[in-house]
């Protein structure tokens, strides 16, 4: 059942709740607030939600003034909605002991809600490769469902947020085809970005022996 204490507010773009232009998003969309047990994550998320310093400053931040930036969902046929962008709002307003949260609820396509859910988190200060090597596959592919063809032109559009070439976004994919171990010793900077881009092209047997010799060696 949908929560109905709030009225609706038409809000007419992207730019109007957080200030800079997306290129990429619907336009129009209704501010409801949604209980917390309500909103449910997106599928296969690449973004990590933990409790770290910056967390408990937000969840601080929302216990004193409420949610600033309402999130943005789409209604999810199960029931509730799906949070596009907002699932560290969402956590932090659970650690802050709110009952609901501010968000905007818009029609999308599975497409159009990847790329905003990458373009909301992709600038954060602090992201992991893996992190960003999974939203860069996700966007790169909803980018070329949606009928753009040229990888690399492709790729160059991917990284523009963040500055980043297309060279840089293909070298961040390639990683989504390491070992998952493997992809862990990217994170923690025992393998650099050039490595684990490389050893993404062994076959899985192959990775298996780099792996071993890194246990091995440790």
């Amino acid at each position: 059942m949908k929560s109905s204490s709030a009225g609706k507010i038409k809000l007419t773009s992207y730019d109007d709740l957080f200030g800079e232009p997306t290129g990429e998003t619907p336009g129009e969309g209704k501010l409801i607030r949604v209980p917390l047990e309500m909103l449910h994550p997106f599928k296969n998320h690449p973004f990590r939600v933990i409790d770290n310093e910056e967390m408990m400053r937000t969840a601080k931040s929302i216990k004193e003034n409420g949610v600033l930036s309402p999130g943005i969902v789409r209604e999810d046929k199960q029931g509730g909605y799906e949070i596009v962008a907002g699932h560290r709002r969402k956590h932090s307003s659970e650690l802050a002991g709110c009952p609901d949260m501010p968000v905007i609820v818009r029609e999308l396509t599975d497409d159009e809600a990847i790329i905003i859910m990458v373009d909301s988190n992709i600038q954060r200060e602090f992201i992991l490769p893996s992190e960003k090597a999974w939203a860069y596959r996700m966007k790169m592919e909803a980018m070329s469902h949606r009928g753009v063809k040229d990888e690399e032109f492709t790729a160059d559009k991917v990284g523009k947020k963040v500055n980043d070439s297309g060279r840089t976004v293909q070298r961040y994919i390639r990683l989504t085809y390491l070992h998952p171990e493997l992809l862990e010793y990217v994170d923690q900077n025992h393998l650099t970005l050039e490595a684990g881009e490389k050893i993404s092209y062994l076959s899985d047997e192959e990775q298996n022996w780099v792996l071993n010799y890194r246990l091995s060696e440790s």
